[in-house]
């Protein structure tokens, strides 16, 4: 939990397990976060060794990001809570739903 801890990083490694990304693609795909949380958590993941920065140096800027071996391991432990979550989606929105209520 060390190095997943918050509410958008298990989502940026999710979506990189599927290869390499741009910031915009992994903006579109984890929603609702907004840029500053994106960029937060994507040097956080890299400054902790899970994923690598990939810059082209080029005009315009070209960044992508990928997984590295060791979190490429770590996505290998997620695959079954993500199938778990995807299982039982219906029961967590309900939960959640229950906790934005109680707020």
């Amino acid at each position: 939990m060390a190095v997943l801890g918050g509410k958008w990083k298990p989502l940026i490694v999710y979506h990189l397990a599927n290869g390499p990304k741009r910031t915009g693609e992994l903006r579109r795909l984890v929603t609702n976060v907004s840029e500053k949380m994106l960029i937060q958590h994507l040097k956080e993941l890299s400054d902790d060794g899970l994923i690598r920065r990939i810059d082209f140096q080029t005009v315009p800027p070209h960044v992508e990001y990928e997984l590295t071996d060791f979190g490429r391991k770590l996505t290998e432990r997620l695959a079954p809570l993500c199938e778990w979550g995807t299982h039982h989606g219906a029961e967590v929105a309900r939960i959640v739903e229950k906790r934005i209520k109680a707020a």
